[in-house]
């Protein structure tokens, strides 16, 4: 049995590993595919990693739809958010010691941020609503899961599924469906998008709480196991 600063600790190394890898890419390519790889990649390294102490949530929305299918309490969930914040900030910190150490130019440099691009907030909010409902979904139908491939393999599944909701939402917003992966890099990039990426986190951190919120439901309704 794992211990509650075990699981937070866990929850920290795995989000860090998140951003990290996932903003990291971002920082150094525009390519899609490969920052998608990225963070799905994480995702499944995290799982086979500290998922077995804390169950590599990495991500408020998944922590509160855990919270509002009722696996975990939202004191829980919230301690857990804290976790995963702070990992992000971790991450994106060793991002402006790397790009300190490069030619690049921090002022330049967004942190993997997510934004509007050609959209308003309200097709942006839009966009985070529904990626975030179809990744949450897909995290509580796999983790719920009784069939026993299925728990094998989530954590290659899951990050599948966040691979594959940031191959369309990258174009749109960057893709975040994780509040505490969006957070960090608004804060340390507001200098390339000229604090642009903080007077719009709000969409990135409202929109996968949203989501979450609506994927629990979905699931409670539709896919849940009754029995």
């Amino acid at each position: 049995m794992y211990t509650k600063s075990q699981k937070l600790i866990a929850e920290v190394l795995g989000t860090f590993g998140l951003v990290f890898f996932g903003c990291g890419t971002a920082l150094v390519t525009s390519n899609v595919t490969a920052i998608a790889l990225a963070f799905g990649l994480s995702i499944v390294a995290a799982a086979y990693t500290v998922g077995k102490i804390s169950g590599a949530h990495l991500n408020p929305a998944v922590s509160f739809a855990m919270a509002f299918d009722g696996r975990m309490s939202f004191g829980d969930a919230i301690a857990y958010s804290i976790a995963q914040i702070v990992g992000a900030f971790c991450a994106s910190f060793c991002h402006l010691i790397i790009i300190a150490c490069s030619d690049m130019k921090v002022k330049n440099c967004s942190f993997g941020a997510n934004g509007f691009g050609a959209l308003n907030f309200f097709g942006a909010l839009l966009v985070e609503i529904i990626l975030t409902t179809v990744f949450v979904l897909i995290v509580l139908s796999v983790t719920g899961s009784k069939d026993e491939g299925t728990q094998k393999h989530a954590g290659l599944l899951i990050g599948l599924g966040l691979t594959f909701v940031h191959l369309m939402g990258i174009g749109y917003t960057g893709t975040s469906v994780n509040p505490a992966r969006s957070l960090a890099p608004a804060i340390f990039g507001v200098g390339a998008t000229d604090w642009k990426s903080l007077t719009q986190v709000w969409v990135f951190i409202v929109g996968p709480l949203v989501g979450a919120f609506i994927a629990a439901l979905i699931y409670a309704m539709v896919i849940k196991d009754k029995d």
